[in-house]
């Protein structure tokens, strides 16, 4: 297949799944099975594509992310802020546990039969939280104080395991901590732009340098497919939250995940 071909597939998985809570690198590890680059350059292109799709959150969400709009009052310009700030904070222990445990979680977890077993666990889980009957203790990220942000940040850590969602993780957490399902949608979204931009600008430091023309072209092309795709399905999520809940998904992580173990039982997915 052609490589910039494998890299619009790639672009166009990420995209989507990126922040729906279905896990964007457990599907990354699907699809590369049966399409890969091989090597260093494979980790890399898989790791900077979600940074194009969090520049669709930040295009998105513009007028709320950005402190220097005009007509902004000054309580507005410290709202956005403090905004940045909670998000930091929720990013801290993703930066430290990331960088103890990064070679070993690699090594023992990037495999399909550790994302399909994650993937029905965290479905359950969506399921079970989404079916509890429980008044939110706060409606904005505004109202969510530094303390819950941090420990959705160490919540957050539990995506370092493929097929538990980045997303997934953050939104139960922040539910489970009091947010409404807005809110920890939204959280979601900031938090995932710190999180990303360190582990996209710390993969590109490390393998940067090393990339030929071609793949910068191919990278480049995945960049851009996974920032339009994921402009639409936030668009699409934050107007399906309105009306639905999240158990659809939870549904789809079981079934993907009970297919997946299905086809590894029988030999029928490709080898490691």
């Amino acid at each position: 297949m052609d490589i910039f071909v494998q890299a619009l597939i790639l672009g166009i998985v990420e995209g989507i799944t990126e922040f729906l809570p279905i896990s964007s690198t457990g599907h990354l590890i699907i699809v590369n099975r049966f399409i890969d680059f091989g090597g260093e350059f494979a980790e890399m292109f898989d790791i900077v594509i979600q940074l194009g799709a969090i520049l669709s959150v930040i295009v998105y969400f513009w007028n709320r992310l950005f402190p220097w709009g005009a007509g902004k009052s000054i309580d507005q310009k410290k709202e956005v802020w403090m905004l940045w700030s909670k998000a930091i904070v929720g990013v801290l222990p993703a930066l430290a546990i990331g960088a103890v445990f990064e070679h070993k979680i690699k090594e023992y977890l990037f495999h399909p039969s550790v994302v399909s077993t994650t993937l029905v666990i965290g479905g359950i889980f969506l399921i079970f939280i989404e079916s509890r009957k429980k008044t939110p203790l706060f409606s904005s990220v505004s109202a969510m104080t530094y303390k819950t942000a941090l420990a959705i940040g160490f919540i957050q850590c539990l995506a370092m395991i493929p097929g538990t969602s980045r997303s997934a993780a953050t939104i139960i957490g922040a539910m489970l901590l009091g947010a409404s399902r807005g809110t920890a949608v939204e959280f979601s979204f900031f938090l995932a732009i710190p999180t990303m931009i360190a582990a996209s600008g710390y993969s590109l430091l490390k393998h940067g340098a090393s990339m030929t023309l071609v793949q910068g072209e191919t990278l480049a092309i995945g960049f851009v497919v996974s920032f339009l795709v994921a402009w639409a399905v936030v668009a699409f999520l934050m107007n399906f939250i309105r009306k639905h809940d999240f158990k659809i998904f939870g549904y789809y992580r079981i079934a993907l995940g009970a297919l997946i173990i299905g086809l590894i039982s029988f030999h029928l997915f490709p080898a490691w």
